[in-house]
C-alpha cells in the first residue's frame, strides 16, 4: 500500500516508549530519536525518508496542558505539506486526551497523524514499543490510489487502530491498554494490516487544512456518585472563571432528582455554564428523558453528550468555548459530530 519516496515526521513528546537504561546509572533516561534507526533498525527497511522532532523538554503525559496540544497542532500545520503523514509518540495516560484535542484543533485533515507509544520502554527486551512504532509508521505511509487510507488522528495501539476521539485508556497493566467502546476498530495488524474502510472517515471534498490555536481551560468535571453532597456539588459549580461542566452521571444520563441537585445545576446554567452530561459507563449513551431520574436536568438546561467519551467531550468544550462562540452556537456544535466523536 506505501510508496517508496513517503515522507513520515516524528514527534516525541516524551513517555515509556522513548527510555533505554543508561549504561552508566542504569535507570531510565529518554534517549536521542535522531538516532532512532539505531534503536529500531527494522525501521531501515521501509525506506521511507524519516524526520523526527524531539519536545525541547520532553513531558509525562500527566503533565500534558492544553498549550502542548496547540504546540502539536502548530507543528503539523508548520509541517504539512512537506509529509505524507504524522506519527507522534506520547505518553499513555493522556493520550485519549491529546488524540481528541488535536482532532478538533485540526479541521478538513486529509493526512494521517497516528498517536501511540508503548507500556515498556523501548530499551526493555519484552517492550511493546517497537511493533506499536513501527506498525504506527507503516499505516501513517499507506496509500492507496495517491490517496492516503488513514486521513484521520488516530490511537495505534497492541494491533488495533482507534479514531482519536473514540479512544480510552482502559489498562494500566497490559499491553492492549485502549479500547473505543462505541466505535469499530479502523484498522487490525496482523500478518497485514487489515483496514474497515467503512469506519474511515473520508473526506467527500478536499478543503485545505484549517488549524485552530485557541482552548479554553476553563472547565470541570462533576462525577455523580452515592451520597454526594451540596457542598461537593456547590464547590465546583461555583469555581470562579467557570465556563463548562461535563457531568458524569449514572447509567443512560440519570442523576439525583433531590431538588437542591437540579437547583445547582439549573443556577450554573443560568449563569452561562455548559453543562454537558456524559455517561460513567464505558459504552452506551445518554439519552435524556428515558427515565424520570433525566427530566430535571434537560428542564435544568443541561445539554446531551449522546455516545461521547469524557476524554472527547472535555477537548471539545475546551475548543468550542476557546473560539468565543456564544451560547446557542455552543449547543448546536455539542449536538453534532465535528470530528466522528458522537453517533449524531
Amino acid at each position: 500500500m506505501s510508496e517508496s519516496g513517503t515522507s513520515i515526521l516524528i514527534i516525541y513528546t516524551g513517555g515509556t516508549i522513548g527510555m533505554i537504561n543508561d549504561p552508566e546509572t542504569g535507570s531510565l533516561a529518554p534517549f536521542d530519536f535522531n538516532h532512532i534507526l539505531h534503536q529500531v533498525p527494522e525501521l531501515n527497511k521501509f525506506g521511507f525518508n524519516l524526520t523526527t522532532i524531539t519536545f525541547e523538554e520532553v513531558v509525562d503525559s500527566s503533565n500534558v496542558h492544553p498549550e502542548i496540544w496547540i504546540h502539536l497542532a502548530e507543528l503539523i500545520e508548520k509541517n504539512y505539506e512537506q509529509y505524507d503523514g504524522f506519527v507522534i509518540l506520547h505518553g499513555t495516560d493522556t493520550m485519549s486526551y491529546s488524540a481528541s484535542a488535536l482532532s478538533f484543533l485540526l479541521e478538513n485533515l486529509g493526512k494521517p497523524v497516528i498517536f501511540t507509544g508503548s507500556q515498556l520502554p523501548i530499551g526493555t527486551l519484552r517492550t511493546d514499543g517497537k511493533e506499536n512504532f513501527i506498525s504506527a509508521i507503516e499505516i501513517a505511509a499507506a496509500r492507496k490510489n495517491q490517496q492516503p487510507l488513514v486521513p484521520e488522528v488516530c490511537i495505534f495501539f497492541e494491533n488495533k487502530l482507534y479514531r482519536g476521539t473514540r479512544t480510552t485508556k482502559h489498562n494500566a497493566d497490559y499491553f492492549d491498554a485502549f479500547r473505543s467502546y462505541n466505535y469499530p476498530e479502523l484498522a487490525k495488524a496482523g500478518i497485514n494490516i487489515t483496514y474497515n474502510y467503512s469506519a474511515i472517515h473520508y473526506p467527500v471534498i478536499k478543503r485545505e487544512l484549517k488549524v485552530y490555536h485557541k482552548l479554553d481551560p476553563n472547565v470541570a468535571i462533576l462525577k455523580l456518585f452515592p451520597g454526594i453532597t451540596p457542598e461537593v456539588v456547590e464547590a465546583i459549580t461555583n469555581m470562579k472563571n467557570l465556563k463548562g461542566i461535563i457531568l458524569e452521571s449514572f447509567g443512560s444520563g440519570n442523576a439525583p432528582t433531590h431538588e437542591w441537585f437540579i437547583e445547582k445545576i439549573r443556577q450554573a446554567v443560568q449563569r452561562g455554564v455548559v453543562v454537558l452530561n456524559v455517561t460513567q459507563c464505558s459504552a452506551g449513551s445518554v439519552d435524556m428523558g428515558v427515565y424520570e431520574t433525566s427530566l430535571g436536568l434537560m428542564e435544568a438546561g443541561v445539554l446531551s453528550g449522546k455516545d461521547i467519551t469524557t476524554e472527547a467531550a472535555v477537548t471539545k468544550l475546551m475548543f468550542l468555548l476557546g473560539q468565543h462562540y456564544n451560547k446557542e452556537e455552543i449547543k448546536e456544535y455539542l449536538s453534532k459530530s465535528l470530528r466522528g466523536e458522537i453517533n449524531a
